[in-house]
């Protein structure tokens, strides 16, 4: 049990140098529950012009799987919960299935992985007992077409199988899983693969009561009084999502396996939501996608697995206006379906997409008195000669449809008409000026270099490692000398034990 334990701490460690060395990255989610989804072509075209390296498909959509040729984009495909039954109970099926959706396409297609089902324990539970049997027979048929070095299966589960993820030390899975879950390590430990979790600090907030503050689910600062402390390790936690990621480990450690590093397959924030929904809102929505980005692209892991990076694809690249459920189930996407950003992206605190510093830019403060916001909107709008048509209803600023929205573009229209003759962005004290364009979608602020146009993409985000974040320099063919030597040396560090 030692030599074990030792041999998956190695692998874990090993994970981890290489990943470090290749760099960590953040993919995307594509759904396709949207009205006028663009065509396929151009969904790639939206992914290079960003620099995606890596999406997940819920399908097998041969229109997009074709689409992504020779991209060199890596693509997990999904089977859909649908067919996992069919699956899990026929060995035949699962290798019908590879030949037609995986090896049909590769090499051309980059297809690495294979996501079985979509949370199955939680949403068809009568599935579980033949989980872990698709994912064999898949596995079975990657071997038999000699693919399985290159395409790992796993399957994304939701953080509702751990019941207590608080504090994170004594995480563990719903002990009514035990014997799937124990099936499922065993498999992901026999073959190399990884954890999928899906993991939603902003379920973890709204759904909480107030237990935590919202500016820990969004990666914010927190005050020295309010730092989140595991009791039982006393290691600090600045993010949710950071807790989460570890409590999921912990529950796999519960299971007395080691060496499975965690992928976290879903993550976001939506930025539109009912009434009852207050906290889905775009700069919500913003924030948490920057600062998601730049705490994955650090390359380092949770608290406990320090030098495991925490690779993630955020949910999701379009809003799925089809979707069934509240105002926010359809408002998750990055981008609206005629292909414009939601609201800008920053790739780093000095790598602003959108930012223009010729240009600067009146938005409202954080935390504005609302009163004072209101007075501040009504007298732009009137008094301060503002055009404010476009945040009515119906126009393009009018959604998020919320005092602090339409007070920005207020704000800021007056701003840029009236400063050049001594007019200021101070609204009594409401207001504050930034570099960062405030543009999102189809409403442009004035003074954006977009806006006198309409529609068009956003400039280009990296979501993916397009270089190396120590040194700057190309992550791909460079890394190669250093892998060769990482790989002796696990060979050397092997033969020790």
């Amino acid at each position: 049990m030692l030599l074990e334990k030792c041999l998956g701490s190695l692998l874990l460690l090993v994970v981890g140098i290489f990943t470090h060395a290749l760099g960590a990255f953040v993919g995307i989610n594509i759904g396709t529950d949207v009205s006028n989804l663009p065509p396929a072509s151009d969904i790639v075209a939206i992914l290079k012009a960003h620099q995606i390296t890596h999406v997940r498909l819920y399908d097998t959509d041969s229109h997009m799987l074709k689409a992504l040729s020779d991209s060199g984009i890596e693509v997990i495909v999904g089977v859909t919960n649908q067919q996992v039954l069919g699956i899990g109970e026929s060995a035949s099926a699962a290798a019908a299935w590879i030949n037609k959706n995986v090896a049909a396409y590769l090499p051309s297609t980059n297809i690495t992985s294979i996501a079985v089902g979509s949370e199955v324990l939680t949403s068809i539970p009568n599935a579980a007992p033949v989980l872990v049997s698709a994912m064999n027979y898949l596995h079975k048929a990657l071997v038999a077409a000699n693919l399985n070095f290159q395409v790992k299966v796993s399957t994304p589960q939701s953080m509702d199988i751990i019941p207590r993820p608080f504090p994170p030390s004594t995480a563990t899975f719903n002990s009514s899983w035990n014997s799937t879950i124990y099936q499922l390590l065993q498999f992901l430990k026999n073959t190399n693969s990884y954890y999928m979790l899906n993991a939603y600090p902003y379920y973890g907030y709204t759904k909480g009561d107030g237990i935590f503050p919202i500016d820990y689910a969004l990666f914010r600062p927190l005050p020295s009084v309010k730092q989140i402390v595991d009791p039982n390790t006393l290691f600090h936690y600045s993010s949710m999502f950071d807790a989460m990621v570890d409590a999921a480990y912990y529950s796999i450690d519960a299971f007395n396996f080691s060496g499975i590093p965690i992928v976290v397959t879903e993550t976001g924030w939506p930025w539109l939501g009912g009434a009852s929904e207050p906290d889905a809102t775009a700069e919500n929505a913003e924030t948490y996608i920057d600062n998601l980005i730049q705490r994955v692209l650090n390359n380092s892991g949770p608290p406990s697995q320090p030098s495991i990076p925490i690779n993630t694809y955020i949910y999701e690249l379009f809003n799925e206006d089809k979707r069934p459920g509240p105002v926010s189930e359809k408002n998750w996407g990055v981008f609206f379906a005629n292909e414009t950003a939601v609201y800008p992206l920053s790739f780093s605190t000095s790598d602003q997409i959108t930012e223009n510093s010729s240009v600067v830019f009146c938005v409202v403060k954080s935390g504005a008195d609302s009163d004072a916001l209101r007075d501040g909107l009504n007298w732009a709008c009137g008094p301060g000669q503002a055009n404010c048509s476009a945040i009515q209803s119906g126009q393009p600023c009018y959604n998020p449809d919320t005092l602090e929205n339409h007070a920005s573009f207020a704000y800021n229209d007056y701003y840029q008409k009236k400063r050049s003759v001594g007019g200021t962005c101070d609204f009594s004290g409401t207001a504050m000026t930034t570099t960062k364009d405030p543009s999102y979608g189809s409403c442009k602020f004035s003074g954006s270099s977009n806006s006198g146009t309409s529609g068009g993409l956003t400039p280009a985000v990296a979501l993916g490692p397009a270089t190396n974040p120590i040194d700057g320099s190309s992550s791909s063919i460079p890394q190669v000398p250093k892998l060769q030597h990482l790989i002796s040396a696990t060979f050397f560090a092997l033969l020790l034990l």
